[in-house]
């Protein structure tokens, strides 16, 4: 077995928290059941992992089941990656019967043709996920299983979760060799991030089901109120208000807990409405800008604005929507409004 080989199992099995170690091995399937009777799961890890590259080297391992059980590690501990959504479009709306041997030859072909040290490894799973693991290398360099690329494609529909290696000037190589081994003419970034690669999943895949505010909410009724009952009113026109905010939020975002959301962003293109004496707002060309959303949890942030006491309810649609946007849109855009200058 390659030292290179051997290295990188003993770093991955040292990943693994120890209580977790043969339930891996057995997912992974390389060593056979006597074997593993035969490591000491109770000794320090790295003692275990040095056992496990023994047996390794006596099943002469080589890179491809190296990294099968790095796509084991990451595919349970998925939320240690920052993925990214990718839309893919067809130019019409046939459906392809879906080969996974046919998508599996046309990717690596397509990546091939352009880049010889690489390596590609794959992996199906229960729910029709694909998980690719793609390790780069150059001209001149053998791949880097350090600094893989991770894709998780699910058959039969356009979406695609990536989490892309430090290399990322072969993004646009991977996205290539995605659309043509799934039949498809063009991908797209959702401008979707976060650790949380389930999250992502449910709201492309429309499994969490947000609510839209469909009405206006009445004001508080004022007037003019006896001093004897003020305090009284207060109190109650507290318990209302927090009782009315409850109310909305649940209108607009449901009762249960939100998607693990950490990065949205918007495109905005506008139109202002100015005077005659300002003619600088009087250009026809639209003013254009970007906004960023970032937060550990962007969707339960937004959610606790109100309540906090940090907005007023509800919300501005152009918060609430975001998870509404990226199921219908390439990219989250937000649309052509027309404001008024001071």
């Amino acid at each position: 077995m390659d030292v290179t080989v051997a290295e990188y199992i003993r770093r991955t099995v040292l990943k693994m928290p120890r209580d977790e170690i043969k339930m891996m091995l057995q997912k992974w399937g390389f060593l056979s059941e006597a074997q593993l009777q035969t490591i000491n799961f109770h000794q320090i890890k790295d003692n275990i992992s040095q056992e496990v590259v023994q047996l390794c080297e006596e099943n002469s391992a080589d890179i491809k089941q190296a990294a099968a059980l790095d796509i084991i590690y990451n595919h349970i501990y998925q939320n240690k990656r920052m993925w990214s959504v990718y839309q893919m479009k067809k130019s019409g709306e046939e459906v392809d019967y879906f080969d996974i041997a046919d998508f599996k030859k046309k990717f690596k072909r397509r990546i091939r043709s352009t880049l010889k040290n690489v390596t590609i490894t794959f992996k199906e799973y229960e729910d029709n996920a694909i998980w690719i693991r793609v390790a780069w290398g150059t001209p001149y360099k053998k791949p880097n299983q350090y600094k893989p690329s991770y894709v998780v494609y699910h058959s039969q529909t356009p979406y695609v979760f990536i989490s892309a290696s430090m290399l990322k000037s072969n993004l646009p190589l991977l996205c290539q060799a995605l659309i043509v081994a799934s039949n498809y003419h063009d991908i797209c970034e959702m401008e979707l991030r976060s650790h949380s690669l389930n999250s992502l999943k449910d709201i492309v895949f429309k499994r969490y089901s947000q609510n839209f505010q469909t009405n206006t909410p009445n004001p508080l009724q004022g007037g003019n109120v006896e001093p004897e009952y003020a305090d009284i009113r207060i109190i109650h026109e507290k318990g209302s208000e927090k009782e009315r905010i409850h109310r909305l939020n649940q209108e607009v975002f449901g009762s249960g807990p939100q998607p693990k959301l950490e990065f949205a962003q918007y495109k905005l293109e506008t139109r202002f409405k100015s005077g005659p004496k300002m003619d600088v707002l009087d250009k026809k060309e639209p003013f254009r800008c970007l906004v960023k959303f970032s937060s550990p949890h962007l969707l339960e942030s937004l959610k606790s604005l109100a309540p906090a006491g940090m907005a007023d309810a509800p919300l501005s649609p152009l918060l609430t929507c975001i998870p509404h946007k990226a199921r219908n849109y390439f990219k989250i855009r937000e649309r052509k409004e027309n404001f008024v200058s001071p």
